[in-house]
């Protein structure tokens, strides 16, 4: 029998430090190797893209300004545009909740040699949600399987099995949950109100949901045990840190390219000739 799920008995977010930087000596170390994984980067979604065969979907998890935009707009500068797509998922759509949870993502997943990030996702469906039950009066869910006891154990099973159907079509799944400390986010909270080019960003809810810092801290671990698989592991990346946090996702993504059999296919020999 295959091995489907790597087996983590428990995740302690707590102890793993959202400022430290375990895989770098420094900060201008850690640069230097950061515009040449950017470069390696480019480099392997371009071969991607003309091998045709794989595609890479990258799905950002983490709690409110973990720095979800900021790693997207990272892997957009070692990548070509026309080979990389971004999907933002925020509050479902009237159409998006009378289907199931994975709907409204899975139309969005990426076709052969391209690349697509995912800035939230279904993940939200087994955290926020959790916080939250109530957001499921909304999703039209009947009673009878929204009030079983292991609704979303349900849910894992469903993702798990998904991202095995996606990695069966040559999708590789890099999951980072970007893990900030509590004082990090009240420091970038103060400064969205103080940085008028951030006051867009601005969100009276993100301090309202600082009061459940504890409750997601716990359904996050969950998360990161329940879906953690060989097909489509998580990785867990301090992002206290930006220039640690860009380090740690180029790394992330240049390593599992690079262990693709990925090749430039030879042009096709035709009858004419150049003159």
């Amino acid at each position: 029998m295959r091995k489907t799920t790597k087996k983590i008995k428990k995740v302690d977010l707590r102890k793993v430090d959202p400022g430290g930087h375990p895989l770098c000596e420094d900060k201008e170390t850690a640069q230097l190797s950061t515009s040449e994984l950017q470069k390696k980067m480019y480099d392997l979604l371009y071969l991607m893209f003309a091998h045709d065969r794989y595609s890479l979907l990258i799905v950002l998890h983490g709690i409110d300004t973990a720095g979800k935009d900021g790693t997207v707009r990272h892997i957009f500068s070692g990548a070509n545009p026309q080979g990389i797509r971004v999907f933002s998922f925020k509050k479902p759509t009237d159409e998006e909740s009378r289907h199931d949870f994975l709907w409204r993502c899975h139309r969005h997943t990426p076709e052969s040699g391209l690349a697509t990030i995912f800035n939230r996702s279904y993940y939200e469906e087994v955290t926020t949600v959790m916080v939250h039950p109530e957001y499921l009066d909304g999703q039209r869910i009947p009673d009878e399987l929204k009030n079983r006891p292991d609704f979303f154990e349900r849910r894992y099973e469903s993702i798990n099995a998904f991202e095995k159907l996606l990695s069966e079509k040559g999708t590789v799944v890099i999951k980072l949950f970007l893990h900030i400390s509590k004082d990090e986010q009240k420091k970038r909270i103060k400064e969205r109100l103080s940085n008028r080019s951030k006051n867009w960003k601005f969100s009276a809810a993100d301090i309202k949901e600082r009061r459940y810092w504890d409750r997601y801290m716990d359904v996050f671990e969950k998360m990161l045990v329940k879906t953690n698989t060989s097909y489509a592991p998580w990785t867990v990346v301090p992002a206290d840190d930006k220039w640690y946090r860009d380090y740690v996702v180029s790394k992330t993504i240049v390593e599992r390219l690079e262990r693709l059999a990925m090749t430039f296919p030879k042009a096709k020999r035709q009858s004419l000739s150049l003159r």
